[in-house]
């Protein structure tokens, strides 16, 4: 069975299936559990989440050169490189238990001026219980990235999507009982670990995984410290992103302003998912271009061809949102969700430049030249976290979601796309007027979209809005095929629905 083929299909498998649990399993659990004890469940799992960042870059690190021993090394080799990252992870397991114990002795510093007595009281049992998830998870997840760098993609996909699948599951009848978000960080934590020993004992009995101590340079030690590093910064960065707005809320304004942050955040996560799956499939070719010594015009053609396409999804995703997005989350989570409205649609307008232009991030990859951005995107971010303080005081989270936005136009807007112009020689400029030129069709069917919804001014109900969907969904593509489109774009166009009528 080809590993790589199937782990690809159900990598997409797995994404849709979040997607779509998602969107069926969270309003039954927001009704179940009220709009507080769901912003105290995404509070201290957003804090306590942080602890994540630990892990140092650690996984990728063992996937790379367990996978590179297996060409070039023996079997005694490997063994002692489990052994370090065994030792390692175990480090890591107790510096996380004492951080987290660190965290939990200052929850009432913390959070006391905003949580009730109740909510502090179940936040320290969740506390406690991911605490200890975490610790003792970072020594088991080195299995994780072994069957990684051993391609048993088909073992870790499946065993990722029955997790997707048996959490709400396993969850909602104890919401059912009454019972809230305590258990349901225990069915969580239960899940976590059946996962661990599952890839534990693939490894051991499968994969005949052995674990040896040995002695290493310097020099080696410094090489792996050095790969973890921008990893590392990369984990910062996206927990800084999209895990301090609930942190900051929970100190400043309290769970409900929490509860609705995490909403918008679900929207967020599925933006990303759905643009990341587009140019997954496309990127592979970037690293070989790269290989191959390929000019900088080359490179810049290949970035606006993806990106263009990357922009047709994204912005659909974007368009579609401003048109019914506030209708849905009505819907969906319900009126006293409706806040989350104008914190998505700030930070999905913010993220439409990195998501557009991300074969530049494969580029720099490939060139060996990501440390400058992480480097950046760290900074920017940390920036961004002192301002949502004073932000979120006044504005709550459309505050936190305003310093999040502004950093990310300044990181990848200016920063990034001034590295790429003056240090790959990208035609930066061409790429953004090729973008920009798309932008008159999604303006124009803005504006149709809108005249049209005049006269649809229903009541709002799930039939109504599903008439909203179709319609600006054939709005767009009309529009954008005539107006937004290129000719290769249209003839891409053609032929799949030549394909599909035969």
């Amino acid at each position: 069975m080809n590993q790589r083929r199937w782990g690809a299909i159900l990598s997409y498998v797995n994404i849709v299936a979040t997607v779509v649990v998602g969107l069926l399993y969270t309003p039954i659990m927001l009704r179940l559990l009220g709009q507080s004890e769901y912003g105290l469940y995404s509070l201290i799992g957003s804090v306590v989440g942080y602890l994540s960042v630990l892990d140092m870059g650690l996984g990728n690190t063992i996937v790379r050169y367990t996978a590179k021993n297996r060409v070039d090394g023996t079997e005694q080799k490997e063994a002692e490189l489990n052994g370090l990252f065994l030792q390692v992870y175990s480090v890591i397991g107790v510096i996380t238990f004492v951080a987290g114990a660190v965290l939990y002795a200052n929850i009432d510093a913390l959070f006391g001026a905003t949580l009730t007595s109740g909510e502090m009281q179940r936040a320290r049992i969740m506390m406690i219980l991911l605490i200890f998830n975490f610790a003792l998870s970072f020594p088991l997840s080195i299995f994780a990235s072994i069957l990684q760098a051993y391609e048993k993609f088909i073992f870790l996909r499946v065993t990722n999507i029955l997790r997707v699948l048996l959490n709400p599951l396993l969850v909602l009848p104890f919401l059912f009982w009454g019972y809230g978000s305590v258990m349901m960080v225990v069915v969580s934590t239960i899940l976590n670990f059946a996962c661990l020993f599952a890839n534990w004992f693939y490894c051991v009995h499968y994969l005949h995984v052995k674990f040896a101590r040995g002695k290493y340079e310097s020099v080696f030690l410094r090489e792996i410290a050095a790969y973890s590093f921008c990893i590392f910064l990369n984990a910062i960065m996206d927990k800084v992103y999209w895990g301090t707005g609930q942190f900051v809320l929970g100190i400043v304004s309290g769970t409900v302003e929490v509860a609705i942050y995490a909403i918008a955040m679900q929207f967020m996560m599925m933006d990303m998912n759905f643009s990341g799956a587009i140019s997954g499939v496309m990127l592979p070719k970037v690293t070989m271009m790269v290989t191959k010594h390929a000019t900088a015009k080359e490179l810049t053609d290949l970035m606006i061809r993806i990106g263009r396409l990357q922009y047709l999804v994204v912005g659909y995703l974007f368009v579609m949102f401003a048109l019914v997005g506030r209708e849905f989350i009505a819907l969906w989570a319900g009126p006293s969700y409706l806040e989350a409205y104008p914190i998505v649609l700030l930070l999905m307008g913010a993220l439409l430049i990195p998501l557009v232009q991300n074969v530049g991030i494969a580029i720099l990859q490939a060139m060996n030249l990501n440390r400058y951005r992480m480097t950046a995107y760290t900074i920017c971010a940390m920036l961004a976290l002192a301002a949502s303080f004073p932000l979120a005081v006044h504005f709550g989270g459309l505050g936190c979601a305003v310093a999040t936005a502004s950093s990310l136009f300044i990181s990848t807007g200016y920063i990034m796309n001034r590295y790429y112009a003056r240090r790959i020689h990208l035609d930066i400029w061409r790429f953004w007027r090729n973008i920009l030129s798309m932008s008159k069709g999604l303006l124009l069917l803005g504006i149709a979209a809108f005249s049209l919804q005049e006269y649809m001014a229903l009541s709002i109900s799930w039939l109504h809005f599903f008439e909203l969907v179709v319609l600006d969904t054939v709005l767009y593509i009309v529009i954008m095929y005539f107006i937004g489109m290129n000719a290769s774009e249209k003839g891409l166009v053609r032929n799949i629905l030549r394909k599909l009528r035969r």
